[in-house]
């Protein structure tokens, strides 16, 4: 049994480099890639993603979790069955090995063990069901695609998009397919949709009917709390529209990082069309962030939030090392800690306490007459905007619920790729009253379509839910948090997210995690409760 672990490792270890390599490549296409060199990235992405999908489906790994008696049901693992399952089945923890139809793994095997077979197994069954050419297809449309975004969003040139989304989403239907969603529905009448097996994906046990009922009342409260913010009187801002030079911004970003524990040793910072953040290694985290002249909080801002995922990805358990449980659970539990950085600390007036003196250093000028509290008025200033990164924390939601219902509509057939730009500016009009100047403004101003990631974009919001649910356990466990960030003490923060949250990677299931830290499920109260009470203090409301 021992050598059958070894071996299977050492295959998984195999895989997870190659798909670090892939990261490296992508990353270095969103960073510093000329911009005739596209056609040649998207042949070795490839290349080089269709090599890490051979690994994965490797018979030799079907054969040793066999032998190591992980033995699930042929259907285990499609789509169908894991709905049908539902979310308290979906994952296991430490302490059991059962997978997502309910078999039981080798009982005789070691915690750690049993969660990386359980796991292992999941990425296997999944992978083994999409054929090699169509990942390799899959590599290269979305490597011309990110590509074609950038170029696209710079003309705003939608029209020239469309072939490129169309695809995209020709894809996704039928990877999910293959995945086993898109046919009739399971037993009980629970929905069967490709869309399902893409939010399955990002985040396991939560499909459209759940994330639909969490989001549906989340709107009407938000909607109600901007509509008494915009009643009430507008903090003085003017001050943040001056000219902010980029070159000390960039130092400022990079003092904020250091100061929060962001450790250039095992990470760097860089910049993109888009921020990001990848993972080339357990030793090497690359996050990505832009500036703007006449908004500095924008760099800053997406700096914290990238921040965020890279202290996930840097807090793993040295145990993980190296395979397929050293990453984040879920892209709605990796979105709690960039938000839980950016929003609820890094918007918070404990947190400006502590930097807003460094930070009048860098601006002098721009800042002349402005205290402390002024400036953290003005940060948290409620005005609508119509790109989503740079949405206050109380709008922000509304934008990814409108993508939410948008792709709902994509893959549910109601609403073709060229009708979109129509259906978005509607809804952005609905929701957040707001006209988009152009496409670059409003459809084409996020990269994650041109990736392939349909069903990514409700993470950010169950971040938001996740990250609230967490903070308030990390009050109750560290009471004097607020003195400690007007200190930029950040280290009992950080203790408490890496032994309750990180360190597990995914050998927790993203519902038992939550359950695990909070003996709550998924609520959208915590996140509400909060804006209500900061905004009622700082608009009087």
């Amino acid at each position: 049994m021992n050598g059958d672990l070894a071996r299977l490792h050492a295959l998984d270890s195999e895989r997870m480099h190659l798909s670090r390599a892939a990261a490296a490549l992508q990353w270095d296409q969103e960073t510093c890639l000329p911009p005739l060199g596209v056609e040649d990235r998207a042949e070795q992405l490839a290349v080089v993603e269709g090599l890490a999908h051979e690994k994965l489906v490797n018979p030799e790994i079907g054969e040793l979790l066999d032998r190591l008696g992980f033995k699930p049901d042929a259907a285990v693992n499609t789509g169908a069955v894991a709905n049908a399952a539902g979310a308290a089945t979906a994952g296991t923890g430490p302490d059991t090995a059962v997978n997502a139809a309910g078999v039981l793994a080798g009982s005789n095997l070691p915690a750690l063990e049993r969660d990386f077979v359980r796991v292992l197994d999941r990425d296997y069954r999944r992978a083994v069901q999409l054929p090699p050419d169509f990942v390799r297809e899959c590599a290269r449309t979305e490597g011309l695609a990110q590509a074609a975004w950038a170029e696209t969003r710079k003309n705003s040139d939608f029209a020239a998009f469309v072939p490129h989304l169309e695809r995209l989403i020709a894809l996704a239907r039928q990877k999910a397919g293959y995945w086993g969603w898109g046919g009739p529905a399971v037993s009980g009448g629970r929905p069967n949709s490709a869309y399902d097996g893409l939010l399955d994906f990002h985040e396991p046990g939560l499909g459209a009917e759940r994330i639909a009922a969490l989001f549906g009342p989340l709107r009407e409260r938000l909607s109600a709390l901007l509509a008494k913010i915009a009643a009430a009187p507008q903090p003085e801002d003017a001050f943040l529209h001056r000219r902010y030079d980029v070159r000390q911004q960039d130092a400022f970003c990079r003092e904020v990082l250091a100061g929060l524990g962001f450790d250039s040793r095992r990470a760097r910072l860089d910049r993109s069309a888009h921020p990001f953040t990848t993972t080339l290694g357990f030793n090497d985290v690359r996050i990505t962030t832009r500036y703007q002249e006449t908004d500095p909080l924008s760099g800053l801002f997406s700096v914290i939030h990238e921040g965020g995922h890279a202290f996930y990805e840097l807090s793993l358990d040295p145990a993980l090392r190296s395979s397929c449980l050293a990453e984040g659970v879920s892209m709605g539990i990796h979105e709690s800690q960039s938000r839980l950085w950016e929003n609820v600390i890094g918007r918070s007036r404990a947190f400006w306490r502590g930097w807003f003196p460094r930070f009048k250093t860098y601006f002098a000028s721009p800042l002349e007459g402005v205290d402390v509290e002024q400036f953290y008025r003005a940060v948290n200033r409620v005005f609508p905007l119509p790109v989503r990164v740079e949405a206050d924390e109380v709008s922000y939601s509304l934008h990814v619920i409108l993508r939410f219902e948008l792709e709902q509509r994509l893959f549910d057939g109601t609403l073709t790729v060229r009708e979109l730009p129509e259906a978005w500016n509607a809804a952005m009009k609905k929701y957040l009253g707001l006209e988009p100047k152009d496409d670059a403004e409003g459809v084409l101003q996020d990269v994650h379509w041109s990736m392939g990631a349909f069903g990514y974009f409700p993470s950010y919001v169950l971040g938001n839910l996740y990250g609230l649910q967490f903070w308030e356990k990390l009050r109750e466990a560290v009471p004097d948090t607020g003195a400690a960030l007007e200190k930029r003490d950040y280290g009992a923060v950080h203790t408490w997210l890496r032994e309750k949250i990180h360190c597990f990677g995914r050998r927790l299931s993203p519902g038992e995690l939550l359950l695990r830290v909070t003996g709550k499920e998924l609520s959208a109260d915590p996140f509400v409760r909060y804006l209500e009470e900061k905004y009622a203090d700082l608009y009087g409301i």
